[in-house]
């Protein structure tokens, strides 16, 4: 998964989970106290995490939000939420607040806002950091759906999908089943290539849903069961679906709808339809300049879209533009500075696919080398360079690499049938 893909998930499950059965009768397993002075506010709380788990966001929750920190000022947990639905730097300021509340809020709660700091604080990317606190969580208060839930999607977004599956699992058990829960686990059936059960969960799902809602899950999910079998153009028509429920629910206000148009770019790319490509790399940019995001997020996504163009020019044989957009690429990492340097093995991945496609093989391996190794795709195209070497047993120890990966992203698709193939042929 790159970090894109790693963001929006984390992203997604910071905003996901819900304890919608917390003043049930169920018992099994101790439970977050959500101490708030206004019983009002806690209610509105539920009923938040209750829109949440069925695919609603949007301006509509910021505003449920703000009400319940306007009841109740010193509820930990409602200043938590409010951080979860304001998107960008507004999210991370509120964090800071629910952060000092948490000091003196129940030990639950509190061990909730802390571990996911590093979550909330440094874009997802260093999501990883939360997963041990709140593995101990889950053990502790084993009666939270919540952290069941958020711990699934970490565990996901680390290409852990047997352990993440472990703990929607108990998340169902506890109860009441819901829609986010049941299409996080028909992901975990797109790894086990039980592509139909899947679909076919995340198409029965959709039906419970309300009006307006926006299925990130859903979508995707269906998109990467099209892809596993094949079906480009099914995959595609899943995105475009995507795209108008993200309008229509007013989400792309809140952050630029890009992300949609790079997966719909990436799936054109790979399957030589170039022109369609390129278009959706500068369509998809077209929603950052005049967004909200600060400047450096802005720089981050001009990065991507000259890294999407490299690979688009590489694979329709415009070698020398390629490399011009991967040089680029290589400066704006060399002038970003240290914070930066996290983008390297992005760099490689693309200096590696261009020099694949100009047939310098050993020039490709090296750089691919050093790529993203738990990255499907990034290794797919290791093991090609390895088998136009010669290289075999390396070529089909990368492609096996691949089958064995619990990737939760869009590389897994893109490379899976492919690996399968080549383990079966060399």
């Amino acid at each position: 998964m790159n970090k894109t893909h790693a963001v929006a998930l984390v992203a997604a499950a910071l905003v996901a989970a819900t304890s919608a059965g917390a003043d049930s009768a169920n018992k099994a397993g101790r439970r977050f106290e959500y101490q708030s002075k206004s019983p009002e506010a806690r209610k509105m709380l539920f009923e938040l995490q209750d829109r949440i788990e069925n695919f609603q966001f949007g301006a509509a929750n910021v505003e449920i939000a703000k009400k319940i920190v306007a009841l109740d000022p010193t509820f930990a947990m409602g200043q938590y939420y409010l951080s979860a639905v304001m998107p960008g730097p507004a999210g991370a300021k509120e964090y800071m607040k629910a952060l000092e509340l948490a000091k003196t809020a129940p030990e639950g709660d509190r061990r909730f806002i802390e571990a996911v700091r590093d979550v909330r604080l440094n874009q997802g990317v260093d999501f990883k950091k939360s997963i041990p606190a709140l593995e101990e969580l889950a053990k502790d208060y084993a009666g939270e759906r919540f952290v069941h839930i958020i711990l699934g999607q970490l565990l996901n977004g680390d290409n852990q999908g047997d352990k993440a599956r472990a703990a929607f699992e108990k998340a169902r058990a506890i109860g009441p089943r819901s829609a986010r829960v049941e299409a996080f686990l028909a992901g975990n059936d797109l790894l086990k290539e039980q592509y139909g059960k899947a679909r076919a969960t995340y198409l029965e799902v959709e039906k419970s849903l309300p009006k307006r809602a926006v299925p990130f899950a859903i979508r995707f999910g269906v998109t990467f069961s099209h892809l596993y079998e094949g079906n480009v153009d099914a995959a595609l028509d899943s995105l475009r679906t995507y795209l108008a429920e993200y309008r229509a629910g007013g989400l792309d206000q809140q952050f630029p709808e890009v992300f949609i148009w790079n997966a719909m770019a990436r799936i054109n790319l790979e399957n030589g339809r170039l022109d369609e490509a390129m278009k959706n790399y500068e369509k998809g940019y077209e929603s950052i300049p005049g967004s909200s995001l600060d400047e450096i997020q802005k720089k981050t996504w001009l990065g991507r879209l000259h890294h999407g163009k490299a690979r688009t020019l590489a694979r329709m044989g415009k070698h020398e533009q390629a490399w011009a957009e991967v040089e680029t690429i290589k400066k704006m990492i060399e002038g970003g500075g240290k914070e930066a340097e996290q983008y390297w093995p992005a760099y490689h991945y693309v200096a590696g696919y261009a020099k694949l496609e100009a047939g310098d093989y050993a020039k490709a391996a090296e750089h691919l080398a050093q790529a993203d190794k738990n990255d499907p795709f990034h290794t797919l195209l290791l093991a090609r360079a390895h088998e136009k070497l010669g290289q075999k047993d390396k070529a089909r120890e990368a492609y096996k690499r691949i089958l064995e990966s619990q990737h939760a992203g869009i590389e897994r698709p893109l490379a899976y049938p492919e690996a399968k193939r080549k383990v079966q042929a060399i």
